[in-house]
């Protein structure tokens, strides 16, 4: 299994990246591969919301050129994904929001139900990564992004978890990250 890893901080050395390496471990302890995607080192332009909300992404793709297109691209061949973000405001951080709406537009399928779209029906587990409080609104926010394609159907989503990481629980819960990775991978 191929397991992309998206994180979205700009602090290497922090409590986000203790989780995906957490994540990375699990993926790589299931003997699948882990594709490390972090989204502060590319340049994602944001989302127009052009031809009056829905351009182009109504097929499934960006209008505009740069990294997200690469990632996008990446996606489809993608077996799982794991979704690491740090809590700011409590929410995703903005370098998360900016790569996630534009996913959502060209994941979405409000208008063309029909089309299967490159996350539907594939795992994932979602990371709030707070240093704070703010873990719960900001997994809330994160199941609503999944949720919106997957066809707006909790049936549909494959299987998740949302996990809350603070310094205060990081001792185990980067065990429970490495944990919910290997079961991913391995299907039990």
């Amino acid at each position: 299994m191929k397991i992309m890893v998206i994180t979205s901080t700009p602090n290497i050395e922090g409590l986000t990246e203790s989780c995906a390496a957490a994540a990375e471990k699990g993926i790589e302890k299931g003997n699948s591969e882990a594709i490390m995607v972090r989204l502060n080192d590319l340049d994602i332009y944001k989302c127009e919301a052009c031809e009056e909300g829905w351009g182009i992404c109504l097929e499934g793709k960006c209008k505009l050129e740069d990294d997200f297109e690469v990632v996008h691209r990446a996606m489809g061949a993608i077996d799982g994904f794991v979704v690491v973000t740090p809590v700011y405001f409590q929410e995703m951080s903005e370098s998360a929001k900016t790569f996630f709406d534009r996913l959502r537009r060209c994941e979405s399928n409000f208008f063309t139900p029909e089309r299967i779209n490159k996350v539907q029906n594939k795992p994932f587990i979602c990371v709030a990564a707070a240093t704070g409080g703010g873990t719960l609104p900001c997994l809330s926010s994160m199941e609503r992004l999944f949720f919106h394609m997957n066809k707006m159907d909790y049936r549909n989503i494959t299987s998740s978890d949302y996990i809350g990481v603070t310094q205060g629980n990081k001792d185990y819960m980067l065990d429970a990250i490495e944990a919910a990775t290997f079961k991913m991978v391995k299907g039990d």
